[in-house]
């Protein structure tokens, strides 16, 4: 792996320029340019905050911020993995006759979508400040937000293991792009986005044993930890409503730093074994069909 990475290096300048060309073919002839790929997310947030807090009741101050401070992070994981499935098998006719690295194809998507997600941040604190100067008080940013760069980097980890591991195999497989859809759809709800920890937390005490059991299986998800522990370093703590109790609330859960550790560890995991795959298969691509 020391080898291919040092190949890697060496082709450096390839994987930016193919990840520019990747941000400016996306945008090509659109007036709006990247603004396109916050419009949806901002419609989608805005659709939940309508359901969740008006219409089923989820008043937690600024619900909009705390769905979108996890939402951004998700949609660039998904996207990440969508986009670099298809990297290779759309470029075989170039892995065919020219010699490059790889991994420069799938590591050029996710970069791509990496750099879209650190512009969607730049727009969320722009959110926040229009947030915080119609409702003069407490900047809805804490001082947490420092460990964002932290939470950036296990996320990225993350995506470029799976995505390296997805693209290999979707080269040989195409069934893996449905499949990964089908996943990553159901991902979605199994995942802190749209409500809190606290819920789930409080959902599964009525269980016992056996409810703390689930509640550690649900985190062992690396994306929901990392969901929760974006809402809980970039906004102030808040109460969360209690299911079924009406008025009732469940007070704000602390950052869990032993999961988030987990997190990172799954994620470097993620990371070397779907490099490991991905070298392995890498050299077959030019078998396909």
């Amino acid at each position: 792996m020391r080898e291919e990475l040092r190949e890697l290096w060496r082709f450096r300048e390839l994987l930016w320029s193919m990840t520019e060309r990747e941000l400016r073919i996306r945008y090509k002839n659109s007036v709006l340019g990247f603004l396109w790929s916050l419009i949806n997310p901002l419609i989608t947030v805005g659709v939940m905050t309508l359901v969740f807090k008006y219409f089923l009741g989820q008043s937690v101050g600024s619900y909009t911020l705390y769905v979108l401070a996890a939402y951004l992070p998700f949609l660039f994981f998904q996207f990440a993995l969508l986009d670099s499935a298809q990297s290779v098998l759309q470029a075989i006719p170039i892995v065919k006759k020219v010699y490059f690295p790889r991994e420069i194809l799938p590591l050029s998507q996710i970069l791509a979508n990496f750099i879209h997600l650190i512009m969607a941040f730049c727009v969320f604190f722009l959110i926040c400040t229009v947030v915080w100067a119609r409702h003069p008080g407490a900047f809805p940013v804490q001082s947490t937000v420092v460990l964002l760069p932290f939470l950036l980097l296990i996320n990225l980890a993350l995506s470029v293991g799976l995505g390296l591991l997805v693209s290999a195999l979707n080269t040989f497989m195409e069934d893996v792009k449905y499949i990964l859809s089908a996943v990553l759809y159901v991902g979605f709800f199994l995942t802190p986005v749209m409500y809190f920890s606290e819920s789930v937390q409080h959902a599964m005490g009525s269980k016992g044993k056996l409810g703390e059991a689930l509640y550690l299986v649900y985190h062992l998800n690396p994306m929901a930890t990392l969901c929760t522990a974006y809402k809980k370093i970039l906004l102030a703590p808040t109460p969360v409503p209690s299911p079924g109790k009406e008025g009732g609330t469940l007070p704000p859960l602390p950052i869990d730093w032993p999961m988030i550790g987990v997190a990172a560890c799954v994620s470097l995991a993620a990371l070397i074994f779907g490099y490991a795959v991905f070298n392995r298969l890498k050299w077959r691509f030019v078998e396909r069909p």
